[in-house]
């Protein structure tokens, strides 16, 4: 996985990066006591360099920080977590 700085845009309400000047995220929906991430970006100049990884990984380790549930509406997130035990449960 890529080391990159990934930031919270909570105005946004996304977790967001830039590699190699391009821009990637990862957007969620808050509801009570949870994250509903609904879409992963990343721009294809940077694709395959594990940003997508990064963004998820650290999106999913903020809720489990934050005791929130997660909704994995976005299918690369809802991929993720099924590779990654220790995010199942977080998810509703």
């Amino acid at each position: 996985m890529i080391e990159c700085v990934i930031l919270h845009n909570e105005k946004e309400n996304r977790f967001e990066t830039e590699v190699d000047g391009q821009f990637a995220y990862v957007d969620y929906i808050p509801y009570e006591g949870g994250l509903d991430f609904t879409h992963t970006w990343v721009p294809r100049e940077i694709g395959g360099k594990g940003v997508a990884a990064a963004l998820v990984d650290h999106a999913l380790q903020y809720a489990r920080d934050n005791h929130l549930k997660v909704i994995a509406s976005c299918p690369y997130v809802k991929a993720y977590v099924q590779k990654h035990d220790e995010y199942k449960i977080l998810c509703q």
